[in-house]
Order: structure tokens, then sequence, then C-alpha cells
């Protein structure tokens, strides 16, 4: 009975801290919206609606597939892997692809933009939990572990590192590097997939400017202030700007012509101005509540594939949003990676909230199998 209770307390906690997250952040994004449309009230409400809009679609879309059971998508693995293989290089199209600071990340439908990233993100990380469940005993091993992941690796870094889109990669691979050593990856694999992602990492660094330009001014914050480091620097100006409690709520100066993006990849800051350290300190342990009680969830999970597939979408989620936080703070390379739950972006929006669907249901079978 104990153990029935229990479950059913942490996935009713992991709804809640999904709605929690979700309300927070489409209030931030509200806030932080007036820097990027100004005094014109109609774009901000233009703003404002289409992602309220995507909000409700992806709540609907999570009530959904909270009450699908999970182990369906273990036989649609393959499909959906092949699908969002081919969406992802839809990008590449002529006249299809939609370019934005010199990347090619989207595709235009009907006069939305859509990231198939997000949805390769998710296809790569159920075939390898379905692949991994069924090599059972063997998941470890090289052949029918390692093997598949740089395969999976390979045909994902492929597109994404053509867009180019290396903080995706990055937490895909991440993610599938968890997975592989829930499932029982040996130590010696790991130093090897290790040794192989420094050299890739070190290569693209070598062979990418702009990556070195990244990396660079985030080794150097002070050297270019006016250019490569004027984002880091105005991230770091608006969050020390709200000291302990914040300016209040909607009082960001920075949003105001400073911060790039302040509706994107800087709202993070602009959160850390209007609500202060305590403030920031409440996003984050939300984050981290969210991975907490979601590991437990995998724990608890009734088979290898519920475990390896929710593993893998918290990661995924988790990291996203720590690499996003971790930037603006000067702690971690700029990325692009949107704030999961806070940022725009529909497609990363949307990817949260079906993850958060499936983490649900498995939730919901890990209780029913425990009676």
């Amino acid at each position: 009975m104990t153990t029935r209770l229990t479950a059913k307390n942490q996935s009713r906690t992991f709804l809640i801290l999904i709605l929690t997250i979700s309300v927070v952040g489409f209030f931030i994004f509200l806030s932080a919206s007036l820097g990027m449309v100004g005094s014109e009230i109609s774009g901000f409400i233009k703003v404002g609606l289409k992602q309220l809009m995507v909000l409700l679609g992806g709540l609907v879309l999570m009530v959904l597939l909270s009450n699908l059971n999970y182990k369906h998508w273990r036989q649609w693995s393959l499909p959906l892997l092949v699908v969002a293989l081919g969406a992802t290089a839809l990008v590449f199209i002529p006249g299809l692809g939609v370019d934005s600071g010199g990347a090619t990340r989207w595709i235009g439908l009907a006069g939305f933009t859509v990231q198939p990233g997000e949805l390769l993100k998710l296809g790569v990380i159920i075939y390898y939990a379905a692949w991994l469940s069924s090599a059972k005993a063997r998941a470890g091993t090289f052949t029918k572990g390692v093997m598949p992941l740089l395969i999976l690796l390979a045909l994902a870094g492929l597109l994404l590192l053509s867009q180019p889109d290396t903080g995706t990669f990055l937490v895909i691979a991440l993610a599938m590097v968890c997975q592989f050593i829930v499932a029982g990856g040996k130590w010696r694999h790991l130093v090897l997939l290790a040794l192989i992602g420094a050299i890739a990492l070190g290569s693209l660094v070598a062979t990418r400017p702009y990556l070195r330009s990244r990396l660079a001014t985030f080794l150097d914050p002070a050297a270019d202030q006016l250019g490569s480091s004027y984002q880091i620097n105005q991230s770091l100006i608006a969050i020390g700007s709200g000291g302990v409690f914040g300016r209040g709520f909607g009082q960001s100066l920075q949003k105001f012509s400073f911060l790039p993006q302040p509706i994107g990849d800087s709202i993070f800051a602009v959160a850390a101005e209007e609500f202060g350290f305590v403030g920031s300190l409440v996003i984050i342990l939300l984050f981290l509540l969210f991975m907490i009680t979601g590991l437990k969830i995998a724990a608890r999970a009734p088979d290898t594939f519920g475990r390896l597939i929710v593993l893998g979408l918290v990661i995924l989620i988790v990291s996203q949003s720590f690499i996003n936080i971790g930037a603006m703070l000067g702690l971690l390379p700029l990325t692009g990676e949107p704030l999961i739950f806070v940022s725009q972006g529909g497609s990363a929006l949307l990817f949260g909230l079906v993850a958060a669907g499936i983490i649900l249901n498995v939730s919901r079978h890990e209780t029913k199998a425990i009676k």
C-alpha cells in the first residue's frame, strides 16, 4: 500500500511540476516579450497569443499521451526515427528551409516555422531505448550497445552539425550515453566513447570558426564586449542588476534593446533581473525537482524500455535547460539552446510537453504494476 501511494505521489508531483514550470515560464515569456515588441501593444498581444496557443496545444498533447500506453512507442520506434531523420533533412531543401542567424534549423509550413531537430531528439531516444531493451543482457556490449549508439549519433550528427546545431547534437549524445550506462555499459566502453567524443569535439572546434569564437568568449568574456562577448556581458549585467529579490515582474531594463533575443536564449537573464537571486534559485530548483522526480519514475518503471525512455527524455530536457542557464551565467559557452517550457520556440515547448506526457504514462503503468 505504501509503495502504491508513493508511486501515485510521484506521478502527481511530476504533473504539478510540469504545470508549475509551464505557467511560470509563460508569464516570464510575456514579460520578456515586451523587450522585443516595445510599445507596440498589437505585437505584444500577437506574440503572447501565439505562445499561449502552443502551450495549450502542448498540454492537450501531454494529456493524450499520458493516456497512451508507452509500450506502443516500442513498435513505432523505427518508423518514428525514419520520419524524424527525413523531416530534419528537409531543412536543406531550398525554399523550405528557413535561415536565421546563420543557421538553417527550421522549415516553413503555412506561415509557421518548425524545428524538426526537436522531433529527431524524440526519435533517436525512443529508438535507442527500444534497441537496448530488445538486446537485454547484451545491451552493454560493444556490438549491441556501443555500435548502435555510434551509428545513431553519426546519422543525427550528419544532419544537425550541417545546419549547424551543435547544442542539440550534444544533448542527444549525453542522453544516449546515460541510456547506455543504465542498460549495463562497461567502463572500458565509456572511456572509448569519451575519447571519441573528445576527438570529435576538438575537431569541430578546430574546423568551425563560430565555435572557436564562442569558446574564446567563454574563456575571456571581457575580450570583445561590443562584439562576440556582447550577449554574455549584457546577460551578466541583467543578472547582477536583479540583486536578491529583483526589480519586479515586468521591470527588466536590459530586455529593452540591450539583451539579444530576450524571449529566446536570454530569457533566464530577464527572469533573473526581475526576480533576483531568489527567483533564479526557484527556477533552478524547479528543474532539479523535475529531474529528481523523473529519475525516480525511471527507477520504478515496470520494464527496461520504460526505464530507458524516461531516463533519456529527462536527461534531454534537464541538460538542455541547464546548458541555457549555465551559458547565461557565464559557466558554459553559449550554444543557442532554449530554456524549455520558458523560452520562445513552439517546437521545443511541444517536445517538452510531449516528453512529459510519455513520462506520465510510464509512471501510471508503474503504479498499476505494483498494486
